[in-house]
């Protein structure tokens, strides 16, 4: 059955109309280069083309899958309109739906002739004046597309057929018109933004041979695009306590300028900078604006990508690390960290790093759904990633991917080991992934690699090596060297090249780990020495000197106890002597509930296999 095209609707959007779903013919489609990936379509309604229609960046899968060719017809659900300085329009097409592939319509339709955008409003109305409404400047109306509207930011803003109202710049201010984002650039002077802000970082000081001062960011979205705004000094004090996440505002009168791609995984060739006249004005009524727009990149697919590169994953956290304090060296401030590990349907695992409050307040009880924007890709240790100030953390989106992968979990990821791409160094390892028995680990020769290998084991300990296993240490903060008592009452550090009249007691301490199957010699340091004995080095040390009863005592209750550990095996040669090292990275009570589930889960999977 024949389509006919929504004749005289090019002309009316060009005079500012909003005819509803018109129905358009592609003449060409062209990807933009210059700058973030974009797709200019020249469109045809039969009677005019007009080559200024833009899909909104979130429909660039249409035109890489080549879902969207020429003389195909679609139908524009949804667009938004903005009047450049030469008079001209720009539509940006936020929904569109093809009605018609281009295999099934027979070459152009019609004669089109590209429009003149000069014309009068009359002629739009005259060239098909039973289909096409003429343009209103009746607020009330609903069909008024960028024309100048009373200042009442309470009524309901966009209209229904897909264009954009005119919104007020500043309480004051009476008319101006609204621009989409994806329209901003630095020679634009006068423009109000109607947007949701999607991320919002914390107050953050500098100082460098300029001075010092404060800045916060955020991130702005509607239905065209996004962009990143700065907050400077003194700016942050007015606008900081105003502005919410989640919430729609009026922005204008920012200061545009070519964006840092360094610091920022948005998708625009330009970044806001906040002024000393620009206004934020709060919008009551957002319903029609999209949140947090994410470009997933697959787990498995962040081997290929290069270090440092910005990027948005989602993934079940399969485990998490307590929360520790650091010392950042270029400030010597201490800041909290915490290590997750997300798997997704790949089964690949990454290590991913949480700063400061996101650090603290992140809870991994009952293995959430994370999705992270944003985050920073690292070669360290392999693959890992780090979530920075800017980045957007949301734990069980309401969103078709997060469903996809918790439907996923449930019934069958559970029972994945996992593998890890980040072979972490320095005690951050690749989560409780890669679960093994004590014989698997024999059998398959972990360790023997280039690089280290990393298993979690749940095992009972069944000796403690006691002797030898405390030492006097340097009491410096950073350096845990063993110190010469001098005979003198001062002990001397190597390392440091100082004497000191006092010292720290410090923890290496071998344990026997057994299974049903097997028995393996870990070496655990001080952190996970400490926790398996339930007492700090300091008082153990000075127990052993008073109380050698007592002390050995505290070593008998901690045999027979069982935990789940993460380990670190690896190869290493002394004195022309190889043998496996095997390093407890990490120890925790057994999760008894947990760790019957996950036995459960492996009973029906074997009991599956066999009965095939």
């Amino acid at each position: 059955m024949a389509v006919r095209l929504s004749e005289g609707a090019i002309a009316s959007i060009v005079q500012g109309g909003t005819p509803s779903q018109p129905l358009l013919q592609v003449i060409s489609i062209r990807r933009i280069t210059n700058g973030p990936p974009r797709y200019r379509v020249l469109m045809s309604d039969g009677i005019h083309t007009l080559s200024s229609f833009l899909l909104a960046t979130q429909l660039n899968y249409m035109g890489d899958d080549g879902l969207i060719a020429v003389n195909c017809i679609c139908q524009i659900n949804r667009f938004i309109c903005n009047t450049m300085k030469d008079g001209r329009r720009a539509v940006v097409i936020v929904d569109l739906q093809v009605v018609r592939s281009a295999d099934q319509v027979n070459g152009k339709i019609g004669n089109p002739v590209p429009i003149n955008e000069g014309q009068t409003q009359q002629s739009a109305a005259v060239a098909n004046p039973s289909t096409i409404k003429p343009v209103q400047n009746d607020p009330a109306s609903g069909t008024a597309s960028v024309h100048s509207i009373p200042a009442k930011i309470e009524n309901k803003l966009p209209n229904k057929s897909g264009g954009m109202r005119g919104l007020p710049s500043s309480i004051g201010a009476s008319q101006t018109k609204v621009v989409p984002i994806a329209c901003l650039n630095p020679y634009q002077s006068k423009w109000t933004i109607r947007a949701r802000v999607t991320n919002k970082s914390q107050i953050r000081t500098w100082s460098n041979s300029r001075g010092e001062g404060k800045l916060f960011s955020i991130e702005l979205l509607d239905e065209s695009g996004e962009i990143r705004a700065t907050v400077f000094t003194e700016q942050v004090d007015k606008f900081f306590p105003l502005i919410e996440v989640n919430k729609v505002y009026l922005v204008s009168k920012g200061t545009l300028k070519t964006a840092n791609k360094q610091y920022t995984s948005v998708k625009n060739d330009y970044e806001m900078t906040f002024n000393n006249e620009t206004s934020v004005i709060p919008c009551g009524d957002g319903d029609d604006l999209p949140t947090v727009q994410f470009e997933f990149v697959p787990i498995h697919q962040l081997e290929n990508k290069n270090k440092d590169t910005m990027l948005d994953v989602i993934g079940i956290c399969k485990s998490f690390e307590d929360v520790t304090k650091i010392t950042v060296r270029s400030n010597n401030r201490e800041v909290s960290k915490r290590n997750v590990y997300l798997m997704d349907m790949s089964g690949k695992v990454v290590s991913t790093t949480l700063w400061g409050e996101d650090a603290e307040k992140f809870d991994g009880s009952g293995q959430p759904v994370v999705a992270i924007k944003g985050a920073r890709l690292s070669d360290f240790g392999g693959r890992s990633l780090s979530v920075l100030s800017s980045s957007t953390i949301l734990i069980n989106p309401d969103i078709p991917e997060a469903f996809k992968l918790r439907a996923w979990f449930d019934t069958e990821g559970q029972v994945m080991e996992g593998t890890s791409i980040s072979d972490a160094k320095g005690g951050s390892v690749g989560g409780n992934t890669n679960w093994k028995v004590l014989l698997e680990v024999k059998n398959e020769n972990l360790g023997h690699g280039d690089k280290p290998d990393y298993y979690t084991t749940v095992g009972t300990i069944v000796y403690l090596r006691k002797e030898n296993c405390m030492y006097q240490a340097c009491p410096t903060a950073d350096c845990n060297k063993k110190v010469v008592d001098q005979q003198n009452g001062l002990y001397r550090c190597e390392k440091c090249d100082r004497e000191f009249s006092n010292f720290k007691y410090r923890m290496i301490l071998s344990v026997n780990l057994a299974d049903f199957g097997e028995n393996q010699w870990v070496t655990c340091f001080q952190e996970t020495g400490e926790a398996i004995l339930g007492q700090n080095a300091n008082y153990l040390g000075e127990l052993k000197d008073s109380n050698e009863q007592a002390f050995e005592e505290i070593f008998q209750n901690a045999n027979f106890r069982s935990y789940t550990c993460r380990i670190r095996v690896k190869l290493e040669t002394y004195n022309d002597e190889s043998r496996i090292k095997a390093t407890m990275m990490d120890v925790k009570p057994v999760d008894h509930k947990e760790y019957s589930k996950r036995l459960i889960m492996n009973i029906r999977k074997h009991a599956a296999t066999q009965a095939y």
